[in-house]
């Protein structure tokens, strides 16, 4: 059992990747644009500079940063109430918990959506550390977001769980050292990130029951 775990947020702990997506397309419609299939693939875990330049490539447009602002507020707006939770997500909190591990929430979205959906589900007592890829020069595949959380927490990267369910997540656990788990959300993992990922379960209860042998 290792010291720390390092949750992502959106399509993680929470359902809100389909809120995201549902936005990403709304928009596109608005503008009568067709995003190709693949594009949640790569928007997927992104924030800041990567997110707008995945934005400029998928709705041709020169700057993408207005698009991804104005999908943040609908996002943040349609989350203002009620944050849909993934199924475990409390049964694992409590599991490291009663273990003496220590947790932090590492996500792409802005510091005050990520206390709003802790808050909606009484899920943040349980966090030692929360950072947000906006705070950082480099988002998500970087491994910065995860390496700054486990400092945040006083741990070596090497000793800490990392909890992702995207291709960029995956990636940015692996090269900052954590033991990165692939919880599938929006995409199912190709071998690339298979050979990336500590371990691959469909749920965040199937993770939980392996960590639980290991304990």
């Amino acid at each position: 059992m290792l010291k720390g775990a390092i949750f992502d947020m959106d399509g993680l702990m929470f359902d809100t990747e389909q809120v995201w997506q549902k936005n990403w397309r709304k928009i596109a419609d608005e503008m009568n644009v067709t995003l190709d299939e693949s594009f949640k693939s790569f928007i997927c875990g992104t924030s800041g500079k990567l997110m707008n330049e995945v934005v400029e490539r998928f709705y041709h447009v020169e700057d993408g940063a207005p698009i991804a602002a104005e999908c943040i507020r609908r996002v943040h707006e349609d989350l203002a109430s009620f944050t849909p939770e993934k199924p475990g997500i409390h049964e694992i909190l409590e599991f490291f918990k009663s273990q003496g591990v220590k947790m932090a929430v590492a996500s792409s979205s802005s510091i005050d959506q990520i206390r709003k959906n802790l808050e909606n589900t009484g899920t943040e007592e349980y966090f030692d550390a929360l950072v947000s890829g906006l705070q950082l020069s480099n988002g998500k595949p970087a491994p910065d977001i995860f390496l700054k959380a486990a400092e945040m927490m006083g741990l070596d990267p090497t000793d800490c769980y990392v909890f992702e369910d995207a291709f960029n997540g995956v990636r940015a656990g692996y090269a900052a050292g954590c033991k990165t788990i692939m919880i599938p959300d929006m995409n199912q993992p190709t071998e690339e990130i298979k050979a990336l990922a500590y371990g691959v379960y469909d749920s965040l209860l199937d993770a939980l029951e392996a960590l639980r042998k290991e304990a």
